[in-house]
C-alpha cells in the first residue's frame, strides 16, 4: 500500500525549498551592488585601473546572481496563489500593496538602469555609469525594504482591523514600520553585506592560491576584510537587539530557540543538546547557569517564558533550536576570521600567497559562509513563527490549498531537482570565472581587443 504524505506538510516543504533557493541570490546582490558602487567610486576618484577591472569582473557575478534571484522570485510569488490562496484572500489587502510597492520602487528602478550598469562602459560617461550603479544598488535595497516589511508584519502585525476574517489596513505607517521591521531590516541588510564580503574574499583568495590573481585581487580582498571586521561584530549587536524585540513580541519563538521548556527566573543558556518534544526536555544538555536570562533580559534573574506557556501554539523546537546555533556559530566565526584577515592584510600588506597560505585557505572555506548563516537565520524566523502565518491571528493550516499529496509531491520533486541543478551550475560558473588568468593593466587597446576575442570572460 503506497505511503500517503500530508499535503499540508508537503506544501510547506515546497515553499521552504523555493524560498531557500531564492534567498541565496538577493542576499548576494543586495550587498554586492553596494560593493560595486564602491569600486566605481574608487576608480572615479583615484584613476586606478585596478578598481575598474575589479568592477567589471564582479559585475558579471552580480548579473548572474541577479538573474537567478529574479527568476526564482517569480516562481516563489506564484505559490501564494497555487499553494496558499487563503493567505491572499484573508491578508491580500495588506500583502498585495506591499508586494506591488516592491515592483514599482525596486524592480522598475533596477530594470531601468541595470542595462547601463552592465553594458554602458563605452557608451555613456563615467558619471552616468556611476549614477546607474548607485540607482541599481538603491533598487536592491528598496526590494529588501518592502519584502522585509511584509514579512515583519506577518511576525508582528499592527495597523490592521479584521472584518469577517479579512484583514484591512487602518494605518499604513504602522503596517510598514511594525515593531520588528527595523531590527529585521537592519539584520538582513547587514547579513547581505557580510555575505558579499566573504564571497569576494573567498573567490579572491581562491585566485591568489592558484596564481591567477591580478593587481585588483588583493585590493578586493582587503575591501572584504575591512567590511567583515566592522560588520561582523555590528551584526552581533543588531542580533542582540533583535532578540530583545523577539522576546517581547514572540516569546514562543525565543523559548524554542533556547530550548526552555518551563518558565523560570535565572534561566540557563543551553549551548548544545537534543530537544525532545515528547518528553519536553533537552537531552545531554550543556548549560551555563543564568546566562539565557542575562542575554535575553539583561538581568541575571530575569524571567523567561517556557514552551509550557504555549501549548498547541509553540513552533517545532528542534529545527529552530539547531538553526539558531548554526547561525550564531557562523556569526562568531565570521567575527574571528574578519578580524584575523584585516590584521594580516592591512598590517604589512603582504601579497605573497606563500606567506598567506593559511589565511587564503580559511577565506576560501568561508566563501559561502554567509549563505549558511542567512539560511539558518531564515529558518529560525519562519519555522519559529509556526503554527501561525500571521502571528497569533491566522494559522498556516487555514490558508493552504486543497491539493492532493501526489500533486504537491510531484511539483516539490521537480523544484528540488531544478534548484539543485541551477545551484551546482552557479557554483561551477563562479569556479570557472575564478580560475581565469587576470588581465594586465598595461594592455594597449589593440592588445585588449585581441585578448577579448581569445577569452570571452576575462578576470579582474
Amino acid at each position: 500500500m503506497p505511503v500517503e504524505f500530508d499535503p499540508f506538510l508537503l506544501a510547506r516543504l515546497q515553499f521552504a525549498a523555493n524560498i531557500s533557493f531564492h534567498i541565496l541570490f538577493p542576499t548576494i546582490t543586495i550587498g554586492l551592488c553596494w560593493v560595486l558602487f564602491y569600486f566605481r567610486l574608487r576608480y572615479t576618484f583615484s584613476g586606478d585601473k585596478a578598481w575598474e577591472y575589479a568592477y567589471f569582473f564582479w559585475v558579471k557575478i552580480f548579473a548572474l546572481s541577479f538573474a537567478l534571484g529574479v527568476v526564482s522570485g517569480i516562481t516563489m510569488s506564484f505559490q501564494f496563489g497555487t499553494n496558499w490562496p487563503g493567505f491572499m484572500e484573508r491578508a491580500g489587502n495588506i500583502a498585495g500593496p506591499l508586494l506591488g510597492y516592491e515592483v514599482l520602487t525596486a524592480f522598475f528602478l533596477e530594470a531601468s538602469f541595470l542595462g547601463i550598469m552592465l553594458f554602458g562602459k563605452d557608451r555613456v560617461s563615467n558619471r552616468t555609469h556611476l549614477i546607474a550603479t548607485a540607482l541599481v544598488a538603491v533598487g536592491t535595497s528598496f526590494s529588501a525594504f518592502w519584502i522585509l516589511s511584509l514579512n515583519s508584519w506577518m511576525q508582528t502585525p499592527t495597523g490592521y482591523r479584521i472584518e469577517d476574517g479579512v484583514f484591512f489596513v487602518e494605518s499604513w505607517w504602522e503596517v510598514i514600520f511594525n515593531p520588528s521591521f527595523p531590527y529585521r531590516f537592519a539584520h538582513m541588510f547587514t547579513a547581505s553585506l557580510l555575505t558579499a564580503a566573504f564571497l569576494i574574499m573567498g573567490i579572491s583568495a581562491w585566485r591568489a592560491m592558484r596564481g591567477v590573481d591580478g593587481p585588483a585581487t588583493w585590493k578586493v580582498m582587503r575591501t572584504g576584510a575591512l567590511m567583515a571586521a566592522v560588520l561582523a561584530p555590528l551584526q552581533v549587536f543588531i542580533g542582540d537587539l533583535h532578540g530583545l524585540n523577539t522576546l517581547e513580541h514572540q516569546p514562543a519563538k525565543i523559548a524554542a530557540m533556547e530550548g526552555i521548556w518551563e518558565t523560570e527566573k535565572g534561566a540557563p543558556l543551553t549551548l548544545f543538546g537534543f530537544p525532545d518534544e515528547e518528553e519536553k526536555t533537552t537531552h545531554m544538555a550543556i548549560k551555563v547557569p543564568k546566562l539565557a536570562s542575562f542575554i535575553l533580559t539583561h538581568e541575571w534573574d530575569g524571567e523567561v517564558l517556557g514552551l509550557n506557556e504555549f501549548e498547541g501554539e509553540a513552533p517545532p523546537v528542534a529545527p529552530v533550536f539547531w538553526a539558531f546555533r548554526v547561525m550564531v556559530g557562523i556569526g562568531m566565526l565570521m567575527v574571528l576570521v574578519g578580524w584575523w584577515s584585516a590584521w594580516r592584510l592591512f598590517r604589512n600588506r603582504d601579497e605573497n600567497r606563500d606567506t598567506q597560505t593559511w589565511l587564503l585557505r580559511a577565506l576560501s572555506v568561508m566563501t559561502f559562509s554567509g549563505w549558511v548563516a542567512v539560511l539558518a537565520g531564515w529558518y529560525v524566523t519562519e519555522i519559529g513563527r509556526q503554527p501561525w502565518i500571521v502571528d497569533g491571528l491566522l494559522r498556516t493550516s487555514e490558508v493552504v490549498a486543497d491539493h492532493s499529496s501526489a500533486t504537491v509531491a510531484g511539483t516539490l520533486f521537480g523544484y528540488v531537482l531544478l534548484y539543485l541543478f541551477l545551484l551546482v551550475s552557479y557554483i561551477a560558473t563562479l569556479r570557472y570565472m575564478a580560475t581565469k588568468p587576470a588581465r594586465s593593466l598595461t594592455l594597449t587597446p589593440q592588445q585588449r581587443a585581441m585578448n577579448d576575442a581569445e577569452t570571452a570572460e576575462g578576470g579582474a
